[in-house]
C-alpha cells in the first residue's frame, strides 16, 4: 500500500445499517485505502452481519480490520486533520470546503506534516453528523450535488470522498491512474512497417478496382487521398492483416458476380 494512503482514515459515526458498513469497506478498498473506523454502531456484531459480509464483496479483509470505538473523540485521537462530510450548511463551525478541495488540502497536509493522519467523518444514515460531531473536526466538507436533492447514501458519499482522495494522492505520488497489462504489448498491436503497408495499398487498389469503386481510366486523386488517410492512422500489423482480408473478400465477391 502506498504510504499516503495509509495516513487516511474513514470514520462512520453510529452506523445503523450493516450493509452500508460492508459497502463502505468495499468502497475504500477499491480506492486503495484500508482504515475504516466505526463509532458506536447500532449492532455490536455489525461486522459479522450477513449484509455487511455480502456487500463487502472482496473487501472482507478491510471489514475484518475495522476498528470499533465508543466515541468520535476516540476515532479522531491519532488524527491531525479531520473533515466533517455533511450535506447541511452550518451557521457555526469550522471552515467549509468541497470534497475536491478537501482532497487537495489533505494531500498538502500529508506532504507537510511528518505525523499527518487525515480523517473523513460521516454521520448516521438518517440524520448525519451532529453539531458536536462537527465541532471535533477542523473542516466542514460538502459534496457538490443537486441542491434540490443532495441526500447521498452514506456509503455512496464515502465512495466519492475516497475517489477524490485517491486521485489527488495518486497524482502527487506519481501512482498510475489507469490500468496496465503489466507486460509486453501484443506484437499485432505494433505499428506495421512501410513495406507491409505498401503491399496492402497495392492489394487495396486492386480490390476497389474489382468492385468498380476505382476507375483506372479516371483515377483522379482517389488513391493518393486513401494513402494519406491510412497513413494518418499508423496501421498496426493486425489492422493491415484485417484490411487485406477485406480486400481478398471484395475481390472474390466481385469475380463471382
Amino acid at each position: 500500500m502506498n504510504k499516503p494512503f495509509e495516513q487516511v482514515r474513514f470514520v462512520m459515526v453510529h452506523p445503523s445499517h450493516p450493509g452500508n458498513v460492508g459497502a463502505a469497506a468495499r468502497a475504500i478498498k477499491t480506492m486503495g485505502f484500508h482504515d475504516l473506523c466505526l463509532v458506536a454502531p447500532r449492532f455490536p456484531d455489525v461486522l459479522e452481519q450477513p449484509d455487511a459480509q455480502s456487500l463487502a464483496s472482496g473487501a472482507t479483509d478491510v471489514l475484518a480490520s475495522v476498528r470499533i470505538v465508543p466515541s468520535l473523540e476516540d476515532a479522531l485521537a491519532p488524527v491531525t486533520l479531520a473533515f466533517a462530510l455533511t450535506a447541511r450548511a452550518r451557521v457555526l463551525g469550522p471552515p467549509v470546503c468541497d470534497i475536491r478541495e478537501a482532497a487537495q488540502i489533505s494531500c498538502q497536509h500529508i506532504q507537510d506534516t511528518s505525523n499527518a493522519r487525515v480523517a473523513v467523518v460521516l454521520g448516521t444514515e438518517r440524520s448525519g453528523l451532529t453539531n458536536d460531531d462537527v465541532a471535533l473536526c477542523q473542516r466542514v466538507c460538502h459534496i457538490p450535488a443537486n441542491p434540490e436533492y443532495s441526500s447521498l447514501n452514506v456509503a455512496q458519499a464515502l465512495q466519492l470522498a475516497a475517489w477524490e482522495l485517491r486521485y489527488t494522492l495518486a497524482s502527487a505520488a506519481s501512482v498510475p491512474l489507469l490500468p496496465s497489462t503489466e507486460g509486453q504489448a501484443h506484437e499485432g498491436d505494433q505499428a506495421a512497417p512501410g513495406e507491409k503497408v505498401q503491399a496492402f495499398m497495392t492489394h487495396w487498389e486492386q480490390a476497389i478496382t474489382e468492385v468498380g469503386f476505382l476507375d483506372p481510366a479516371h483515377p483522379k486523386k482517389l488513391m493518393p487521398r486513401m494513402r494519406h488517410m491510412f497513413g494518418r492512422n499508423a496501421l498496426s500489423h493486425d489492422e493491415v492483416d484485417m484490411l487485406r482480408g477485406l480486400c481478398t473478400a471484395m475481390i472474390k465477391a466481385a469475380r463471382k458476380r
